[in-house]
C-alpha cells in the first residue's frame, strides 16, 4: 500500500469526526435556553368527612359460648331392669315437659303395693277391735261407778282398763301401714322416668334390658325454651348496658347473637337476662348473660334455612347499650395521637384541634366536645403533618 493511501484513510476519518463535532457544537449553541417555570405547592391531597352531631347508640361487642340455661341429670330412684326405652330417648332427641323417657320393670312394685295394702287393712282391722273393746270397757267401768256406792266418783280409771294405749298404738300402726303403702305405690311410680321439662337429650346410656341402679345417671338432658351465653366485659363496656337487678322488673339492654358460617351469617335476637355478680381476678372482666329464646325454633318459625343455636357455638354478641344525644362519631382511623384530630380550617390549611372522646368503639370513636357542626375532619394520614400545613380536598381536586 502506498504512502499516500495510508495518509488516505487516516485523515479521512479525522476529519468526519472533527466536522461531526463542530455540527454538534452548532446545534447546542443555537438551541433556545428553557424558561424556568415557577410552579406552586398545591397542598397535600386529602380525604375529608364534613362534622355532624346526631345521637349515636352505644354499641357493645363480646363473645360466648352458647349453653342451656337448664340442664338435668337422669337418675332413677328406684332400681331394676328396663322394659321400654321411648324411640327418641337418643343423644340429640327432643321430649316436652312430661313425655315418657324410660320405663322400669313394675311387677315387683305392684306386688309391694299389694303387700302394703293388705298390711294396711290388717292395721285397720285392729284398730276397730282395740276400740270396739276400749267402748265396752268404759260402758264396764261407768257401770261400776255407779252401783259402788264407796266409788269415789272423782276417781278415775286405769288408761290400760280403758284401752286408751292400746288405741294409740293400733292408729300409730294404721299410720305407718298407710306410709308403707304410699312409698310402694311412689316406688311405682316412679318406675316411668319422665322428662322433667322440654329438653333436648344430650347423652344417654342405657338400653331395653338393661338392670339400672337407684341413684346412678343414666342420661343428661338440657333445656330447649332458652339457650343463654356468658360474656365477659370490662367494667368500662359494662357501664353502658342496662342489667337487671335483684327485685327489678327492668329489662335488660336488648342484645344480637351472630354466627357466621362460611360467606352466610345468621342472627337472633337476645336480652342481657342478669349478672353473675363477680370479677375475673385475671381478667378483670365482669360476665353478662344473654338469654335467646327458643333456639330450636320449637315454638316459632324458621326463616329460610336458619340454623338452631346450638349449644356450643361460639358466638358474636353485639349489645344496644345507651343513646348518647348531639356526640360526633368518627371513623377510628379519624382520632390522632393525645387525642387530637385534623380540620381543614376556611383557608384550606391543617389545625390539629384536641377533642373529648367518650367511647372508644371497634371502627369509630365517639366525640363529645372539639368539633363544630360542618367542619371538615381529615381523614387521610399525612406523614410529618404540622399546623398551618396546606391542604388540598379529595373531592376539590382529583375525583374519589
Amino acid at each position: 500500500m502506498s504512502f499516500r493511501s495510508k495518509v488516505f484513510r487516516i485523515v479521512i476519518p479525522v476529519i468526519i469526526l472533527i466536522a461531526g463535532f463542530v455540527v454538534m457544537r452548532l446545534l447546542v449553541l443555537s438551541r433556545p435556553a428553557p424558561q424556568k417555570e415557577i410552579r406552586s405547592n398545591p397542598g397535600a391531597l386529602v380525604e375529608v368527612l364534613t362534622v355532624s352531631r346526631k345521637d349515636h347508640q352505644v354499641q357493645v361487642i363480646g363473645t360466648g359460648t352458647v349453653q342451656a340455661r337448664r340442664e338435668a341429670s337422669i337418675t332413677p330412684r328406684v332400681s331394676g331392669r328396663i322394659t321400654y326405652i321411648a324411640p327418641a330417648f337418643i343423644a340429640g332427641g327432643f321430649f316436652s315437659s312430661g313425655d315418657l323417657l324410660f320405663e322400669i320393670e313394675a311387677v315387683d312394685y305392684q306386688l309391694a303395693v299389694v303387700r302394703a295394702r293388705a298390711v294396711q287393712a290388717q292395721a285397720e282391722l285392729e284398730l276397730a277391735k282395740v276400740e270396739s273393746s276400749a267402748l265396752i270397757a268404759r260402758r264396764e267401768w261407768e257401770g261400776l261407778a255407779t252401783d259402788s256406792l264407796a266409788t269415789n266418783k272423782n276417781e278415775k280409771p286405769n288408761p290400760l282398763v280403758l284401752y286408751e294405749p292400746q288405741i294409740k298404738k293400733a292408729r300409730a300402726d294404721v299410720a305407718a301401714a298407710g306410709a308403707v303403702l304410699k312409698q310402694a305405690e311412689l316406688d311405682l311410680q316412679r318406675t316411668r322416668i319422665y322428662a322433667p321439662f322440654d329438653c333436648r337429650v344430650r347423652s344417654e346410656g342405657v338400653e331395653a334390658g338393661q338392670y339400672v341402679r337407684a341413684g346412678s345417671s343414666v342420661a343428661v338432658v338440657a333445656g330447649t325454651e332458652t339457650a343463654e351465653i356468658v360474656v365477659p366485659l370490662s367494667l368500662e363496656d359494662l357501664q353502658w348496658l342496662r342489667i337487671p337487678r335483684q327485685g327489678s322488673e327492668a329489662k335488660g339492654s336488648p342484645a344480637k347473637v351472630r354466627i357466621s358460617v362460611g360467606k352466610k351469617s345468621f342472627s337472633w335476637q337476645g336480652r342481657v337476662v342478669r349478672s353473675l355478680g363477680e370479677v375475673d381476678p385475671k381478667g378483670r372482666m365482669a360476665r353478662v348473660v344473654v338469654a335467646v329464646d327458643d333456639p330450636y325454633y320449637l315454638k316459632t318459625r324458621r326463616n329460610n334455612d336458619e340454623p338452631d343455636l346450638e349449644m356450643g357455638m361460639f358466638v358474636e354478641v353485639t349489645f344496644s347499650g345507651e343513646i348518647l344525644t348531639g356526640v360526633v362519631p368518627v371513623p377510628a382511623s379519624a382520632l390522632r395521637e393525645n387525642n387530637t384530630v385534623w380540620v381543614v380550617n376556611k383557608e384550606d390549611r391543617l389545625n390539629i384541634r384536641p377533642v373529648t372522646v367518650v367511647r372508644r368503639e371497634q371502627q369509630r370513636v365517639i366525640i363529645s366536645d372539639g368539633l363544630k357542626e360542618g367542619e371538615r375532619l381529615v381523614l387521610t394520614s399525612i406523614s410529618g403533618a404540622a399546623e398551618g400545613m396546606k391542604l388540598r380536598l379529595l373531592d376539590e381536586g382529583e375525583g374519589r
